[in-house]
């Protein structure tokens, strides 16, 4: 079954919406967008780093974007102006990726399936990684949700009852981190943010409750998932950019669905 390029494409795929559903859900609900952009843009420099000094691509992009991640975290809670700090980051460490990269001549070829993604290339130990690291990601998440809701949705009451809304935001930033270092193959790091965001915001709008949206959310990715794949064999698409277009398509859908309902 694993021969075929395009079932691996899709196993990797949906392997992948195990963790960018629930995570989306936390992403959407703490407008953490900005984040999620700054983390996935620096995974570049992880690129970059990983064939510089010849380390695997998952181990380069997660130390980097973990890095981001924290250091974006201990910053904010310094006083920090956040968006105008994970502005400043996002670019600084896309551009310096981009600077670093432009020295290893093997990687030029190579960079935009990094940028936007490359789906229908990656291999069987590939698709082993994104589950493992999207179930470790979904189980971290499991584990910590209620005290992840709880600061959600008030910090004095988390703290009331005894919770550390900065350890909780660590969770979701080592969950973040881990999932833009297995989402750079599928999706790149310009488009990973738009795939945690999309299908959340798309089960949003027709979901009851927290569970129920982050699991809707999970299934819109996987739908737009096997949507874009179709698409890119249709017409001969990038896969990458089609799976984030056939989750927006989704999303224009669900808005009309609940204001139909």
């Amino acid at each position: 079954m694993l021969d075929d390029f395009l079932m691996r494409a899709g196993l990797a795929g949906i392997g992948l919406t195990l963790a960018t559903g629930p995570l989306g859900s936390f992403v959407v609900w703490r407008r953490m967008a900005y984040f999620g952009d700054a983390t996935a843009h620096a995974a570049i420099l992880g690129v970059a780093l990983s064939f510089g000094f010849g380390l695997s691509i998952y181990v380069g992009t997660l130390a980097v974007a973990l890095a981001m991640a924290v250091t974006v975290a201990i910053l904010s809670g310094r006083g920090h102006a956040m968006d105008t700090l994970l502005g400043v980051l996002a670019h600084a460490a896309l551009a310096f990726g981009l600077v670093a990269a432009s020295f290893i001549s093997g990687l030029r070829v190579d960079l935009s399936a990094y940028l936007f993604g490359d789906i229908l290339a990656v291999s069987r130990a590939d698709v082993g990684i994104i589950w493992a690291g999207s179930a470790l990601v979904a189980l971290l998440l499991a584990w910590r949700w209620q005290g992840l809701l709880t600061a959600t949705v008030n910090e004095e009451l988390a703290q009331a009852s005894g919770l550390n809304p900065r350890a909780e935001q660590l969770v979701l930033t080592l969950a973040l981190a881990l999932t833009v270092a297995v989402a750079i193959k599928i999706v790149g790091a310009l488009l990973i943010s738009a795939l945690l965001i999309l299908p959340a915001a798309a089960a949003r709008q027709i979901a009851r409750g927290p569970e129920v949206m982050a699991l809707g959310a999970t299934v819109v990715g996987s739908l737009s998932v096997l949507a874009g794949l179709a698409a890119s064999l249709s017409w001969d698409t990038p896969a990458g950019p089609s799976i984030v277009a056939a989750a927006a398509v989704l999303f224009v859908i669900s808005l009309l669905v609940r204001r139909r309902g």
